[in-house]
């Protein structure tokens, strides 16, 4: 029997603005509120940022730690959460829930970015899904 996957953190219900903090911290790992801010799009106030930042760990996505005299944020969950529920929900919203749409139009994108390792190794991987079926 299969596990149930993981909830990851873009299949919660989040506002557009935590969606912008979530990004920020997961792709720039540890940051304090100031930097925070100054990755946003029209950034919010000091205050909102921060407000921003207490309903996001009050929800446990998000944990501080002191560093000096400033809080830094990082995301809570393994960074393989994150990617795994975000490769999900680019799958559902851009390519209508089909695996197939999307991996033929990253190919079609970027194809001649792959190397002939990468090409083998998607390769194995698409026979390797073959047999689990």
């Amino acid at each position: 029997m299969r596990e149930k996957p993981h909830k990851g953190i873009t299949e919660l219900p989040l506002s557009k603005r935590e969606r912008e903090v979530m990004d920020i911290l997961i792709e720039g790992g540890e940051l304090s509120a100031e930097d925070v801010r100054a990755r946003m799009a029209n950034a919010p106030g000091n205050s909102a940022v921060r407000s921003i930042l207490a309903k996001l760990e009050d929800r446990r996505l998000i944990q501080h730690r002191g560093q000096d005299l400033r809080y830094v944020y990082s995301v809570a969950a393994p960074p393989e959460h994150s990617r795994g529920s975000a490769l999900s929900r680019l799958v559902r919203v851009f390519y209508r829930g089909s695996p197939a749409e999307a991996l033929a139009g990253l190919l079609d994108h970027s194809a001649e970015q792959l190397s002939d390792e990468d090409l083998d190794e998607l390769a194995r991987k698409i026979a390797a899904a073959r047999k689990a079926k």
